[in-house]
């Protein structure tokens, strides 16, 4: 039950106060009108995404014959950006490199390129958008902490503004489907609410 704020400020009783979302807000992250931009960001974002995993798959040095190696070399190389009065990276996010990625170098190279296929193909597909962009925010956050820019920042900002827009990003996609069907952990979908209403009331 929704309670008003007290001229103090506190919620009069135990009940929940709930401050209502903005038209602006509502508007951009979710109103079905403008599902056709999100089509577009997340078209955008998802190429980036595939673009880096083939070039990853296509290289010996990622995961052919020499897997690891160039994620190695990629670790390597921010360790080495932590020296100076304004370090690049982190001190403890090169002792994570140091002494977790690069002894697994051959096992996170290949982490790293699924994750980049399966964030991009999910993306471009519209299925389970918020949850790809979070994972994709995942990977370029990493990217930023070991010093590389590049494109990263502009994807982590779009990535974040998916995961906002999560119930209409996909709408134009699979997710315009499939939620409806399986629901989210607060609502649930029509092939679970044929399930309880076939298995009845408890006795």
């Amino acid at each position: 039950m929704v309670s008003r704020l007290g001229r103090g400020g506190a919620a009069e009783g135990t009940r929940v106060t709930q401050i209502p979302e903005p038209r602006l807000a509502r508007f951009l992250f979710a109103d079905t009108r403008l599902a056709w931009f999100w089509v577009l960001v997340r078209v955008y974002v998802g190429y980036q995404w595939i673009s880096a995993a083939i070039d990853k798959i296509g290289s010996p040095a990622w995961t052919g014959a020499v897997a690891g190696v160039g994620l190695r070399g990629f670790a390597l190389g921010a360790i080495g950006q932590t020296k100076g009065v304004h370090p690049q990276v982190l001190g403890w996010y090169a002792t994570l490199l140091r002494d977790v990625v690069v002894p697994n170098a051959a096992l996170f190279a290949y982490l790293v390129t699924i994750g980049e296929l399966a964030a991009g193909i999910a993306l471009i597909a519209g299925a389970f958008t918020g949850i790809a962009a979070f994972g994709g925010a995942f990977m370029n956050m990493n990217y930023m902490l070991a010093g590389a820019v590049t494109i990263n920042p502009v994807m982590f900002v779009l990535e974040l503004f998916l995961i906002l827009a999560w119930r209409v990003a996909g709408y134009w996609g699979v997710d315009g489907r499939l939620l409806p069907l399986l629901g989210t952990p607060w609502q649930r979908g029509r092939i679970f609410r044929k399930r309880a209403s076939a298995v009845g009331p408890a006795a």
